[in-house]
């Protein structure tokens, strides 16, 4: 059975080039050295021998604490999870005859949530007799698209789904 691949960087005996390039524990050039030659100089400074470039040629090696690396990889890693925003859709349910208070409300619940960054589904569900007037429900639909027309943009076009009639818009 073969060993579990490493992950991160090569370090100390994991290199396998004969020469590298080397950056000391101050960040400057050391020249091009052996690979016994950047561990002794590591061993001397207590520190690791890191493979920081290693499709250069010849390889670029730095003296540095391995761990420490780690960490602030790790660190990095967890700052960007946490500036992600996760984009959720949010639903607004409105009938082909809504009143005009009521499209109001609704239609400063879709702002707010597109200002929040997260999309909107339209859901616009007939009953009964409506399905037989959809141009009414198109015709809601329309006005919602040129209300939001300034903070976003339709990211699906209405279209019939059973019963209902569904659009999807998306911050601009």
């Amino acid at each position: 059975m073969t060993p579990p691949k490493k992950t991160g960087p090569r370090v100390n005996r994991d290199i396998d080039a004969p020469r590298i390039r080397l950056i000391d524990h101050n960040g400057e050039q050391a020249g091009i050295v052996t690979v016994d030659e950047g561990m002794r100089r590591a061993n001397d400074v207590s520190l690791d021998l890191v493979e920081i470039a290693p499709h250069a040629s010849p390889p670029v090696c730095k003296i540095l604490d391995v761990g420490k690396l780690k960490y602030q990889e790790q660190k990095k890693r967890s700052e960007a999870r946490k500036k992600q925003k996760t984009i959720e859709i949010k639903e607004i349910k409105i009938r082909p005859n809504i009143d005009n208070h009521d499209y109001d409300v609704k239609m400063r619940n879709a702002k707010r949530f597109i200002e929040d960054g997260d999309k909107v589904k339209v859901t616009l569900r007939f009953r009964g007799r409506e399905l037989a007037h959809q141009e009414l429900g198109a015709r809601v639909l329309e006005r919602i698209k040129e209300e939001l027309d300034l903070v976003a943009k339709v990211e699906q076009m209405p279209k019939m789904e059973g019963r209902q009639m569904v659009m999807v818009v998306a911050p601009r």
